[in-house]
């Protein structure tokens, strides 16, 4: 017979009654631990501002940052035209290859499944093969995407 894991543990989330609020009349020795509620209370929400002041600065160092180097980029795109649409043609070629570099590699899985999963030394073989060749080739792609010349969907105006 198993047990229930949670029987003993308090449950994590309780009922809040949010309807007609009802007034009982406070206990003698009772107003110090109200207040004291109240206190901890108050800190909690003084602390939840000052978590939600941090977080909105950090969002606007990163969107800045973000936007800065977005500009940085269009000018460097406005700047090199021919280099930027050559990299778009380059990345375009380099996705085919990426395609085919992809294939083989899960032909190869799908091959070697049973090999891979019981010799150290088959997988070890198989990473060392594939690995640095699919970190480069990503590597190189995710450059060349950067520059080429297609717009930046963030950085485009909207249009009604």
């Amino acid at each position: 017979m198993t047990q229930d894991p949670s029987r003993g543990r308090p449950p994590l989330f309780s009922q809040i009654d949010v309807g007609q609020p009802t007034y009982h009349t406070p206990v003698a020795g009772n107003r110090s631990s109200d207040t004291e509620v109240s206190g901890l209370l108050y800190q909690l929400v003084a602390g939840q501002d000052r978590q939600n002041e941090l977080l909105e600065e950090l969002i606007g160092q990163i969107s800045s940052t973000h936007r800065q180097r977005a500009q940085e980029l269009g000018q460097w795109k406005q700047a090199n035209p021919r280099l930027a649409r050559n990299c778009r043609a380059a990345a375009e070629a380099l996705g085919k290859v990426q395609t085919e570099f992809l294939d083989n590699l899960t032909r190869e899985i799908g091959d070697n499944y049973e090999n891979l999963m019981e010799g150290e030394f088959m997988l070890n073989e198989f990473v060392d093969r594939f690995g640095p060749r699919m970190a480069q080739l990503n590597g190189i792609l995710h450059v060349l995407s950067l520059l080429s010349a297609t717009p930046n969907p963030i950085s485009a105006p909207n249009t009604p």
